[in-house]
């Protein structure tokens, strides 16, 4: 039996050489040197304080009492950027707001931090509060739809709800991601601040991968270059969560959309069909030649749906009150 003991300590004593080569990977210096993200933002990015945290967000069309505000949330490692091609189709029926959620692009990314989504949800609201912005449409994309519908479900200002290919009814994330301990988070973290490593995760969403620019990814490069990326971002890895939103959807009241790329390679069969029966009084764009970025690949289907929206939402609402007759 001593041989069978010798193997297994040897195995041991492997997994653990192991582990250490991932730590000393882990925490390798990466050569790339963090500053202020006000440093690293363009002539359209604007920040506001929002609970203590410096929030970047843009803006496209004026807000006016006869459109709605649209507020866009991105997905999981990615950033206001995602919206750049629908964004400014919006803006003749809606004053548009596209912000980078804490954690992400060049927003704050603390650390203790709850970037879980019913966390991110409350933040949306506060956001809405803080710009005040009225009769908001809340539109998100992946994991931006989950936070979405939370918002929509929750916040009294919203007034129409849109999600594309959402992580509602599945996340798209492995399940195995939610065992992943010390160092992998931080792993990840690095791995997703590495540029080529971005662009071919990214590509892979993309029925069209040439809509995936060096510019594009230059955009998103930008979050591992501002201040606090790798500790935000590593605590941000360790808290995957299961899609629990489904029951929500019973829950809302107001107008929705649902846009949907067909060729999503993150998502099981049906899961569109399963979504638009918990959601049945939905409106739907269901584009067959996207994959997961349905608004990057069809930004003019997208912009389409989201315009009938708003005019179903204005067209519900009472006329603003007449001025007073003069003399």
């Amino acid at each position: 039996m001593k041989w069978l003991k010798r193997i297994l300590l040897g195995f041991v004593g492997l997994l653990f050489a192991g582990w250490l080569a991932l730590v000393a990977w882990a925490y390798w210096p990466t050569g790339a040197h963090e500053v202020p993200a006000a440093s690293l933002a363009g002539p359209a990015d604007r920040f506001v304080t929002v609970d203590g945290l410096d929030i970047r967000y843009r803006t496209w069309g004026e807000p006016g009492p006869d459109k709605p505000t649209a507020l866009l949330i991105h997905g999981f490692a990615n950033s206001l950027q995602s919206f750049r091609r629908v964004a400014p189709l919006l803006a003749d029926r809606y004053y548009v707001v596209a912000y980078d959620m804490p954690g992400y692009g060049l927003s704050a990314k603390p650390a203790p931090f709850d970037y879980r989504n019913a966390s991110q949800a409350k933040f949306a609201s506060d956001l809405i509060r803080a710009l005040g912005l009225k009769n908001v449409v809340v539109g998100g994309h992946s994991l931006g739809g989950a936070i979405a519908l939370r918002v929509a479900v929750d916040d009294p200002e919203v007034v129409g709800l849109v999600v594309m290919n959402p992580g509602i009814v599945t996340t798209g994330v492995p399940p195995v991601a939610k065992y992943l301990v010390f160092p992998f988070p931080r792993l990840q973290a690095k791995l997703f601040g590495d540029p080529e490593f971005r662009s071919d995760f990214l590509k892979r969403s993309f029925v069209d991968p040439s809509i995936v620019t060096d510019q594009v990814v230059a955009d998103l490069s930008l979050t591992s270059k501002s201040e606090g990326y790798l500790r935000g971002m590593t605590h941000l890895m360790g808290q995957y969560q299961d899609a629990d939103e489904i029951p929500l959807l019973a829950k809302v009241k107001v107008p929705s959309l649902i846009v949907w790329g067909a060729q999503d390679r993150g998502k099981p069969a049906g899961e569109f069909e399963e979504l638009h029966a918990l959601l049945p009084a939905a409106d739907t764009v269901y584009v067959k030649s996207s994959g997961h970025y349905v608004q990057e690949e069809a930004p003019e289907e997208t912009a389409a749906g989201m315009k009938a929206l708003a005019d179903r939402i204005m067209a519900g609402q009472a006329p603003p009150p007449s001025p007073p007759p003069a003399g």
